[in-house]
């Protein structure tokens, strides 16, 4: 059986997409004044193969929306499944420095990045943006990347599936 609604409601949509699990990730670049900035991301997908796409999309109302509008590159870190702690950390826009205590590393083309065990990292030149609705459609042209043998981590319906990668039964599509 299906839910539905008889008026739109902005909970309800909101509880109907989070029956679609994502993966999580980081989108790090440098800020206008040059220091690394980064924040968690779950709405990631593929676009192209050729050339190769992906996009990601931030809140308007995001403080970090000028530094993403305006760079040249940022990095698409898709977390490892025991990288929940970086997820929550720059999540929140409590934490005044969400890099406070880290290393700051940088791929190939000079973006910050994260370091640890992430499963793939994606270095974009930024291509394309869009305002949709209350976000803006990042476009990005990916220039390098990179990818471990390391499990995703997952979100979905509103939290982290912490099903140990080992007991996740093989499946293939029909």
């Amino acid at each position: 059986m299906t839910a539905s609604s008889p008026d739109f409601d902005a909970a309800f949509f909101r509880t109907a997409l989070g029956r679609y699990a994502t993966g999580v990730t980081v989108v790090t670049t440098a800020g206008l004044d040059g220091a690394p900035i980064g924040l968690t991301v779950s709405s990631f997908n593929s676009v192209s193969l050729n050339p190769p796409l992906v996009l990601w999309s931030l809140s308007r109302s995001s403080s970090s929306l000028a530094a993403f509008e305006q760079c040249e590159r940022y990095v698409v870190n898709v977390l490892g499944a025991e990288q929940i702690a970086l997820a929550r950390r720059f999540a929140t826009g409590k934490t005044p420095d969400r890099y406070a205590g880290l290393p700051v590393h940088h791929a190939p083309g000079g973006t910050p990045m994260l370091d640890g065990h992430c499963a793939a990292w994606f270095e974009c030149h930024n291509r394309s943006r869009y305002v949709e609705g209350d976000h803006v459609i990042m476009v990005g042209e990916v220039e390098r990347c990179g990818h471990s043998a390391e499990p995703p981590l997952v979100f979905h319906a509103g939290g982290f599936d912490l099903t140990p990668a080992g007991d996740r039964s093989e499946r293939k599509a029909p």
